[in-house]
């Protein structure tokens, strides 16, 4: 799922999704370990996916709009960075 369908949907809806997903990894690590998953890959994937939900997540708890960081979001001082920058 791409970011911005995730962007559309509930905190509800979100969460249940980011249980779905750690559900199918676990089984998955669970069939990698015992040499029955044909797709490795498929970890990494879902690994994937569930921060991407988690992101999105934490935008919305943020009250990030869309095409806003989460540093913009949350209000980080710019002179900050510069200076940290600047090192």
């Amino acid at each position: 799922m791409k970011p911005h369908e995730m962007r559309e949907m509930t905190l509800d809806e979100l969460t249940v999704h980011i249980d779905s997903l750690v559900d199918e990894l676990a089984n998955l690590q669970i069939k990698l370990r015992t040499k029955q998953l044909a797709n490795p890959l498929r970890v990494r994937v879902l690994r994937r996916e569930i921060a991407k939900a988690r992101t999105v997540v934490r935008e919305k708890q943020l009250g990030a709009k869309p095409g806003q960081t989460l540093n913009q979001a949350t209000g980080a001082n710019a002179a900050s960075t510069d200076a940290s920058a600047g090192r």
